[in-house]
């Protein structure tokens, strides 16, 4: 693995590379708004290293990268130009794009902008919408509430999940409930807790407290801005570029809505399932994540040549 800070667009961005440059170029985005690509790499770094030249950044503002400043201006399509500017300076052709949840939003706003510059797109287990993602949510948290006991609050989580809401308010009223399940909250989005990340291998608990402070930053300018609860749904038919939807059997985030607008619209769409999967394929089914990709991306383009 390579690592370092790049200047990208007058900020610093925390870059990781994996991989041979000679073999085809995959960038992946990591959700939140605000997450890392750690976990990501901790998992799929070697299996996707070995058939890819793989790209793993922590976008502007957020972990390792340099913190937004108070007064600084940032927005969503910051993020967009990020990406375009990192293949530039990386040298890239084209590459394809693999976005989780929150990344899989960037990515598509990606691909409709800058359709060139990408081979194929993956979506793990993306929102498009976050009304829909945070309705999800909610009937998520309202079951696990049933399970632990909590059967008031399960209450309040299933009659609040089909109100009438704007997607900032959604989002909010999630986050508030959520935390009231305390430590199962993870099962939220996990289902499998067999191959969990080691956050610890390479940063302190007061490290890894420090570096997010800078993505509550990040998270909280682009909440005031409010593009990103702007529904990217529409797009989705507007794309022809390859695109590949993956889904997990219990992810919450990827509703039903989602997936039958990608089945009816995606015009060079394919989707594949996860059945032992929460919200992430790339560590809860990691072999099985790395050879779906490779399949995808080389395999594929082998047959048709």
């Amino acid at each position: 693995m390579k690592s370092k800070i790049m200047n990208i667009r007058n900020k610093g961005i925390h870059v990781e590379t994996h991989g041979s440059k000679e073999n085809p170029a995959l960038l992946y985005l990591h959700g939140g708004p605000g997450e890392s690509c750690y976990d990501f790499s901790f998992h799929q770094s070697e299996r996707l290293g070995n058939h890819f030249y793989l790209i793993a950044i922590d976008q502007r503002g957020v972990c390792r990268s340099e913190a937004i400043q108070e007064k600084e201006e940032f927005g969503f399509q910051d993020l967009v130009e990020d990406c375009e500017a990192l293949r530039k300076e990386l040298g890239i052709d084209k590459w394809s794009v693999l976005g989780h949840s929150f990344g899989g939003f960037l990515a598509l706003a990606y691909v409709s902008q800058y359709p060139e510059s990408i081979e194929k797109v993956i979506f793990e287990c993306p929102t498009f919408d976050f009304t829909l993602t945070s309705r999800g949510l909610l009937k998520k948290t309202a079951q696990l509430f049933g399970k632990y006991n909590q059967f008031e609050l399960q209450e309040k989580a299933k009659k609040l999940a089909e109100e009438d809401l704007s997607p900032r308010d959604f989002t909010e009223i999630y986050m508030q409930l959520s935390d009231e399940l305390g430590e199962h909250q993870m099962q939220i989005y996990t289902h499998n807790f067999d191959n969990p990340t080691d956050y610890y291998a390479t940063y302190t608990d007061e490290e890894w407290d420090t570096l997010y402070d800078r993505s509550d930053h990040h998270y909280h300018l682009l909440r005031e801005e409010g593009v990103i609860f702007t529904s990217l749904l529409d797009r989705i038919k507007l794309i022809e570029t390859p695109m590949l939807l993956l889904t997990g059997e219990y992810d919450p985030v990827t509703c039903e809505k989602h997936v039958e607008t990608f089945h009816r619209d995606a015009a060079n769409g394919s989707i594949v399932h996860f059945k032992h999967s929460g919200h992430t394929p790339h560590y809860e089914e990691a072999d099985r994540f790395k050879q779906v990709i490779s399949d995808y991306l080389i395999v594929k383009d082998r047959q048709s040549s």
